[in-house]
This record gives structure tokens, C-alpha cells and sequence, in this order.
């Protein structure tokens, strides 16, 4: 091995991911000598002796805290790292990172595509906000149909918006094919891969221009920090930074960096686990005759379960699934309640199991109407399976529904002894 080819936590390409996750971003603080970033709660930045040459705008040194600070600069250079970014930056929540992309590379008068299922916020944002405060038109596709896709570009159309795998239904989109058609008509393709973080997935080496995390999910994973980043070319990203983190001001706190900074260390250890847990557990339930419906892209009866395991390449499906027990909407809370080890609350991608019952019909909003006929009529419970042994959560899923629909009948030992 020459001296080129060692790896070197100075020099994090030459390092595998796990390397990557705990060295990239991080250095010796030249104060204390302390071996970690340390948190640098401090507004402001001492200014050299002649400061004429400072741009006041400037986010590539601490200067102002709006503008860039330690802990900033730090998770910025990893998460390039991570997501095989030339740049990236690091904002409060993962909506302001969002609505940054959109607030930066939009204008009035663009037409975006969007998937039709998505995060609330963000149709809320192309069905509702955008269009009547700054007549940016938006069309909502099939994502997972790339000819859908094709079709709804027109001649304005400056941004195609698509998730990898959609919250909830967990449709998987073809990320190579929609930035195929994306750049064919000029427009640039941002992706939101909250759920699929890397090494599960890297939008931008499927053609991605930009690619968006809420840091409060996985990349942090430990349920106690807000943040969002958007990871891409230099030259996208550093409009993202002047004009939505300087000028409108979405910044991150440094505490919230330094958490988020210190929660990635894990995630290749953390993304395993959920991944080969939720797949354990979507077996299960498919399994499970009291259970309506199962969507995890692991399941082979996914409609996109081949498309995911090319794009995945083996590394597995992720931590998020959706189902519904058989039942109306207040035994799907019956189902909740009876959960002793699973959390009913918001969010994912956390240490703990999060659980959270949407209702379907009228009382799920507009975007139910993209939503598969089974979410429709049962609504689902969007399952974020956790880091708990994958024995204990399997238990308590099925002792919730004993106590809700009463015992199963035993299928699962018929059909092993079935000859």
C-alpha cells in the first residue's frame, strides 16, 4: 500500500463510510486541544485586524453565526462526505431546508413536478403557498412512473421534487430515469432521501442536482435534535447558503449541529439494524391475516420491490413501513393503545419505535386522494421500527393484536407442518 493509497482521516476519501461517519467534518480544536468539534455557542467570530477584505455575506470562515460558525462548517463537510456532495449546508429543520431549495432556484411564473406523495409540509407548500403568494404552478405525478413524469414537464417547468421512498405509502421512485427526464427539458431534479440516508442510497450519483435530509431523522438518530441540509453542486449549494440561510436566516444552532454531529458517528451501525429489524417485522405482519395491508419495499409484493433492490444494491429497504390492522379507524387506536414497547408519537428514524395512526377518508386531507386504495379506506399506521431487540418488538406487535382482534389463527404453524 503506498503512502497515497493509506487511509487517512485527514484526507476522508480515502476512507470507507464507517471511517467517514466518525472522522469527516471533525477536528482537534487548537484551543483546548480537545480531540471533538466542541460546541461554540458564540454569535460572533473575531474579525482580522484588516477586515476591508471581508465579505459580509461570506459563509466559508465563522464570522457571524447566521452566516457560518464551527459547528456549522463541521457537519457541512461531513455531510458533503457522506452524500458525495462537493458541498452542502446545514439548516434549522428539515422543511426550512426544503423550502430553501425551492425559495432559492424558483422564481414567479415556474412550474415544478412534484410527486404526489409526499411530506405535508411540502404539498401544502406546491398546492397551496407557492402558487397563491408567488404564482409558481405545480403539478403533483406518479413519481414511480417515469412517463408520468415526462408527460406533466412543460416548457416552464424549472424543477422536478420527488422522494426516494414516499412518506407514507412508501413508493419508490426510479431517481436515475426522473433525472434523465428532469434534465432533458433543463430543469434541475432535487430529492428528498430522508428515509433512505447513505450508504443506503446517494441521489446525486443517480443524477441528482441536490438532495435533502432532515438531520432530525436518521443522520441524528437519536430523537433530541432539529436540523435539515441540503447536499449538491457547489455552485446550487452556495446560492442555498446566501440566499436562504444568510438572507432569509433558517440557520441552525450550534448545539444542534454539534447533537446532530455526534448522532451521525452511528448511522451505518444504526441504519443496519433498522433495516434488517423493519424487514423481520414487515414478514410478520404480511404473514398476519388480522392485518389488511403491508407496504415495505422488502416485501416482494411491493409494486417497486424490484426497483428498490436494484437501486438499493443489497443494502437493504430502510426502517420506515406503513400498515393497517383489518378494522375502522378507532381499532387502528385500539391497536396503538395496546402497544407496550412501540411509542405512539411523531417523527422517525429515532433509537425508539415511533408509531403514529393517520386516519383515511375525509379526515386524512387532500393528498389522500393520491394515496393507494387500502390507505384510503383503513387509513395506516406509519411504523418507524427503532433500534429495540427485533425479538421484543415483534412480540409486542403481535401481543397488540391479540389484545385487539383476538388471537390469530395459527397459519404460520399449519403451513409448516403442511406436507
Amino acid at each position: 500500500m503506498t503512502a497515497a493509497e493509506r487511509p487517512n482521516k485527514h484526507n476522508p476519501s480515502t476512507m470507507a463510510f464507517a471511517s467517514q461517519a466518525v472522522h469527516a467534518g471533525n477536528a482537534i480544536d487548537s484551543g483546548s486541544g480537545a480531540i471533538r468539534t466542541p460546541i461554540v455557542m458564540a454569535n460572533s467570530y473575531a474579525l482580522p485586524e484588516d477586515a476591508s477584505t471581508i465579505s459580509w455575506s461570506g459563509t466559508d470562515v465563522p464570522l457571524y453565526t447566521r452566516n457560518s460558525g464551527a459547528n456549522q462548517l463541521g457537519l457541512q463537510a461531513k455531510l458533503a462526505t457522506l452524500e458525495h456532495g462537493e458541498d452542502a449546508v446545514v439548516l434549522a429543520s428539515g422543511v426550512a431546508a426544503l423550502h430553501a431549495v425551492f425559495f432559492t432556484v424558483l422564481k414567479s411564473g415556474d412550474h415544478v413536478v412534484v410527486g404526489d406523495v409526499t411530506y405535508e409540509a411540502i404539498y401544502r407548500l406546491f398546492a397551496e403557498l407557492l402558487p397563491e403568494k408567488y404564482g409558481i404552478t405545480a403539478t403533483f405525478v406518479d413519481a414511480a412512473d417515469p412517463e408520468a413524469v415526462r408527460a406533466a414537464i412543460r416548457p416552464d417547468t424549472a424543477l422536478v421534487h420527488v422522494e426516494v421512498i414516499g412518506n407514507p405509502t412508501t413508493k419508490v421512485t426510479d431517481i436515475a430515469a426522473v433525472a434523465a427526464i428532469a434534465h432533458e427539458a433543463s430543469a434541475l431534479l432535487s430529492v428528498d432521501s430522508t428515509f433512505t440516508p447513505p450508504p443506503l442510497f446517494r441521489p446525486l450519483e443517480h443524477g441528482a442536482d441536490l438532495v435533502v435530509h432532515s438531520l432530525t431523522k436518521y443522520i441524528n438518530g437519536h430523537g433530541d435534535a432539529m436540523g435539515g441540509a441540503v447536499i449538491g453542486r457547489s455552485d446550487l449549494v452556495r446560492r442555498i447558503k446566501g440566499d436562504a440561510m444568510v438572507d432569509v436566516g433558517g440557520v441552525i444552532s450550534p448545539f444542534n449541529a454539534w447533537l446532530i454531529m455526534r448522532g451521525s458517528v452511528t448511522l451505518p451501525l444504526r441504519l443496519a439494524q433498522h433495516s434488517a429489524s423493519a424487514q423481520r417485522i414487515a414478514e410478520f405482519l404480511a404473514a398476519d391475516p388480522r392485518v389488511a395491508f403491508v407496504a415495505y419495499p422488502g416485501l416482494a409484493a411491493h409494486p417497486q420491490h424490484d426497483l428498490a433492490a436494484r437501486q438499493f444494491e443489497g443494502r437493504g429497504f430502510g426502517g420506515m413501513l406503513a400498515f393497517a390492522v383489518t378494522g375502522d379507524s378507532a381499532t387502528q387506536d385500539r391497536f396503538v393503545a395496546n402497544l407496550r414497547v412501540i411509542t405512539s408519537a411523531v417523527s422517525l428514524g429515532h433509537d425508539e419505535s415511533l408509531v403514529v395512526h393517520v386516519a383515511g377518508g375525509a379526515d386524512a386531507g387532500p393528498r389522500v386522494a393520491y394515496y393507494p386504495e387500502e390507505f384510503r379506506t383503513f387509513g395506516h399506521l406509519r411504523l418507524s421500527v427503532g433500534l429495540e431487540d427485533a425479538d421484543d418488538l415483534l412480540a409486542d406487535v403481535e401481543a397488540a393484536l391479540d389484545a385487539t382482534l383476538g388471537a390469530a389463527p395459527d397459519s404460520r404453524d399449519a403451513e409448516a407442518t403442511t406436507p
